[in-house]
């Protein structure tokens, strides 16, 4: 694998992470529940869009660490993990 697939790649997964810490932060610290409690009430509200949509802003941040360190594939990476899950967000919203 090339150094610029390689980047875009660890940018991408670096962006996923982030989202998925950006969940559990969100279910941890701003509701009151559980983190069983709060996921079975996003399945039951079908609120997965929303939450979604919330835990992607983590990448704005390490995209903009990217970006200030001169590493722009990973940031290139970062987007378009940003993009994906904006991308999975509208889907989730018409389904």
């Amino acid at each position: 694998m090339g150094t610029v697939k390689k980047d875009i790649f660890i940018g991408l997964l670096v962006a996923i992470f982030a989202t998925f810490g950006g969940v559990f932060l969100y279910l941890e610290y701003f509701t009151n529940q559980s983190l069983e409690v709060s996921l079975s009430i996003i399945r039951e509200e079908n609120l997965y869009g929303k939450i979604l949509s919330l835990a992607a802003v983590p990448n704005l941040f390490v995209f903009f660490i990217f970006l200030k360190k001169k590493q722009d594939n990973k940031a290139k990476g970062v987007l378009l993990a940003t993009f994906l899950i904006a991308f999975i967000t509208l889907i989730l919203k018409f389904f």
